[in-house]
């Protein structure tokens, strides 16, 4: 298996206009049929046009999207090979938490000498796994705190 070089410090940090556009973009692409292979229009010289695969559509319209939330971008091939750094900055923790996650085998990983090496996809499908659990819990707080009377929906925003 071949290493792919990935560097978060490579994450693409949007300005506010490109946020702006980005966002504007994102809900325009949105609403077309990406069932099919979409052609763009590229002005300038010529005018060529792109045909792009309905996933790799799908993909730039998500990366507009988080490009519109203000949120730095890279670009992970799933097969990439990650040194436990670059795992530990994609997960944003700290790389000894990260062994100790490799050690008690919540993630797959392969030793070359004495280097452990994670697939791009195996830490995102950690990261995903994680989120959700998160969101779990947060959804069970938010539950918990409502069944108690703890939640008032019409609480003022400016509170002195």
């Amino acid at each position: 298996m071949a290493a792919v070089a990935f560097n978060i410090d490579e994450a693409y940090e949007p300005t506010a206009h490109e946020i702006e556009a980005a966002g504007n973009a994102a809900r325009a692409l949105s609403r077309v049929d990406s069932s099919r292979p979409i052609h763009l229009t590229v002005e300038g010289a010529g005018e060529d046009v792109i045909s792009l695969p309905s996933g790799v559509f799908n993909s730039i319209v998500k990366m507009l999207v988080e490009i519109g939330n203000g949120h730095a971008v890279t670009v992970v091939p799933v097969q990439a090979e990650l040194t436990t750094s670059q795992a530990a900055d994609l997960l944003n923790m700290s790389r000894p938490h990260l062994i100790k996650l490799l050690e008690r085998g919540d993630l797959p990983f392969r030793m070359v000498g004495t280097h452990r090496k994670l697939l791009g996809r195996d830490v995102l499908t950690y990261r995903s796994r994680m989120d959700a659990a998160r969101h779990e819990a947060l959804q069970g707080m938010a539950d918990l705190d409502q069944e108690a009377g703890l939640f008032d929906d019409h609480a003022p925003l400016d509170r002195p």
